[in-house]
């Protein structure tokens, strides 16, 4: 079973979607902008990326700069808790498939977990 964190609107995440669907995958869809993550399914998607949350940012987004997430005090803690409260912030799509996970930058590195 493969789980997506998928936008919609996000090209990258349509063609995510649209792969997996080719290899005859029909992945349980997340709406993470409506249904945004707690901290501990956030922190949990983290492990599985094998990344830090500082790695999952949008970093070009708006809320980025004004809520100043640059900033290289701020702890994994806080930068979950700004993605769960401004989900636009998490970076998109990202494919879960067991205890691996994979951020589809490039759409076909979601691929890799087939």
């Amino acid at each position: 079973m493969v789980t997506l964190y998928h936008n919609p609107r996000c090209s990258k995440s349509r063609e995510a979607l649209a792969l997996l669907e080719s290899k005859g995958v029909a992945p349980s869809i997340i709406r993470y902008l409506e249904q945004p993550p707690s901290a501990a399914e956030l922190t949990d998607v983290l492990k599985k990326l094998g990344i830090k949350a500082r790695d999952l940012l949008r970093k070009g987004e708006e809320e980025y700069k004004s809520l100043n997430l640059a900033n290289p005090a701020l702890t994994d803690e806080a930068l979950i808790a700004a993605m769960v409260k401004h989900p636009k912030l998490i970076e998109r799509p990202i494919a879960i498939k067991g205890k691996k996970a994979k951020i589809g930058r490039p759409p076909e590195a979601v691929l890799e977990l087939l």
